[in-house]
């Protein structure tokens, strides 16, 4: 059995300096009621498709976290069998952590959102209000607004003019974009983090533009009563040999005043061979297509400004060692700023050569673990179709609420693999239970571990609803069959119902927050960069 840990102690593992990883096993809407700073998010339903990547060694310290209901135990014990053997639990849970004193935070990607406003508030970043700028852009001022978020955001929506540049391309692609330093740059997100990180990042490479943060981006635009743009699909030119020089030297400079080193193939390999003794992340920030075109072995694919966005749902070992990767240097070296500033202890890039002979392509796969377990039955999408129209079976969909309602197998349930057995106390009228996922995985781990209370079969989806998709089979929306909460997710402000002007303006000022409760919280380690 796991150990506990009592608050102080955790407390005190996490200010020790040595590496930690902290792991909230609650659903994402649970964990966004409140939890310490650096605990991760990994839902206990999820563990396996996401521990590999969040946690790659096995021998690290990690502390579970739960409400003291059992997700910790049952966490701990699923964790032994995947070969984790150094796991405590926090006594008493986050009512526990709570009742010692410590400081819960609310929301999801709490550490690079309060370091984003610690940066605005230390480097003065400069801003502009929404009706300013819609000023300037009517007057036809130069001016160039870029959206720091990924493509499936800014498609959603954005300021009428912006273009696609997700944060780590900012400082390799705004020479091209923005060639004379006339040029007034505007810098925006959804709300402030990606703003502000987006702006003092090309100011921190000495971009020679005037350069503004959009105040409480997409947000701060609506809630001017400006209408947005969507659908657009607006990119930035290609990478010209002067823009490219151009962003070198602004980033290895930066990088030299950070002290950030660049390893070579040798240095990484013996980095490499010391990663069952020191945890290793070996982060590729450039955008996904070109990662698919050609990578590192065993590197995982996460685009810089998303990683310096979510840090702690990428890098789950506090301390460890950080290896981000690029062509060029740039991306990787200004996400590595952002990096060393929030306090990750080393940090270093590497640059590959695209055309090497020895790389890998394709997209990024994460390792799912506990699958060779087995013991699963499973059903083709063809034998589902059959089942279903002959009577006596009911499919449980356990991907997510928000997959769920965006499109499952008409007639499904909705449960979520934790509370799966709770779930088929209301599935009970079926001779055979079919568990379907996004790519059936989940659906396959949950079946093996599952029994259904009146003794129905339970089996999964071969291929989950992808296939049952490519098998002709359609789809429908809404929330209709819920076997189970949906709280899995934390639902952004312009995702929720009722007052979303409240809700954004409530969003916004907990951002703005967020400096005094790290300040009383007392476990980061940021240390921004004084202009």
């Amino acid at each position: 059995m796991a150990c506990m840990v009592t608050p102080q102690a955790l407390r005190e593992m996490l200010l020790d300096g040595g590496e930690i990883a902290l792991l909230d096993l609650r659903e994402e809407g649970r964990f966004a009621e409140g939890h310490p700073l650096f605990a991760s998010s990994l839902p206990l339903g999820r563990l396996e498709l996401r521990i590999d990547a969040l946690v790659p060694r096995r021998s690290a310290r990690i502390v579970l976290c739960d409400a003291a209901d059992g997700l910790a135990e049952r966490g701990a014990d699923r964790l032994a069998r995947l070969g984790y053997g150094d796991v405590a639990i926090l006594e008493g849970g986050i009512a526990g952590w709570e009742a010692a004193g410590q400081v819960l935070f609310s929301g999801v990607h709490v550490p690079s959102k309060a370091f984003g406003e610690l940066v605005e508030e230390t480097c003065r970043t400069p801003d502009i209000t929404a009706e300013e700028l819609k000023r300037r852009l009517d007057a036809g001022d130069d001016i160039v607004v870029l959206d720091s978020r990924p493509m499936d955001e800014y498609r959603r929506m954005n300021i009428p003019t912006g273009i696609d540049c997700p944060g780590a391309e900012l400082a390799y692609r705004v020479h091209d974009i923005a060639p004379s330093p006339a040029t007034t740059v505007v810098v925006n997100c959804a709300g402030r983090t990606r703003s502000i990180i987006g702006a003092q990042s090309l100011i921190n490479a000495g971009v020679p533009n005037p350069v503004f943060a959009l105040r409480d981006g997409t947000m701060g635009w609506t809630l001017a009563g400006l209408a947005l743009e969507t659908g657009m699909a607006r990119r930035p030119p290609e990478v010209s040999e002067d823009g490219r020089a151009r962003a070198w030297l602004g980033a290895t400079a930066l990088a030299e005043r950070l002290g950030i080193a660049e390893i070579d193939e040798d240095a990484l390999a013996a980095w490499r061979e010391e990663a069952d003794r020191r945890s290793l992340y070996l982060l590729d920030v450039r955008g996904e297509e070109e990662y698919a075109a050609g990578h590192l072995p065993g590197s995982v694919s996460i685009p810089g400004g998303q990683l310096v966005q979510c840090t702690e749902a990428v890098i789950g070992t506090r301390n460890a060692r950080v290896v981000l990767v690029d062509d060029t240097g740039v991306r990787a070296a200004m996400t590595a700023s952002w990096l060393v500033q929030m306090g990750w202890p080393e940090v270093a890039v590497h640059r590959l050569d695209p055309r090497a002979d020895d790389l890998a392509v394709g997209p990024w796969r994460p390792a799912v673990l506990g699958l060779d377990e087995g013991g699963a039955r499973s059903v083709s999408a063809a034998a589902l179709m059959e089942m279903r129209r002959a009577g006596g079976v009911e499919i449980v969909d356990i991907e997510g609420s928000r997959s769920y309602t965006a499109g499952h197998i008409p007639g499904a349930w909705f449960a979520l693999r934790t509370g799966l057995a709770r779930a088929l106390e209301i599935v009970r009228a079926a001779e055979t239970i079919v568990l379907t996922s996004r790519d059936g995985v989940l659906a396959r781990l949950a079946a093996a571990e599952t029994t259904h209370p009146a003794g129905a079969a339970v089996a999964a989806l071969d291929g989950g609803n992808e296939a049952w998709a490519a098998a002709g089979g359609d789809f429908a929306e809404g929330a209709r069959r819920m076997a189970a909460t949906a709280d899995d997710v934390w639902l952004r402000p312009y995702d929720r119902d009722g007052d979303r002007r409240a809700a954004m303006n409530a969003y916004l000022e907990w951002e703005r927050g967020l400096v005094r409760q790290i300040a009383a919280d007392g476990t980061a380690r940021f240390r921004v960069l004084a202009p």
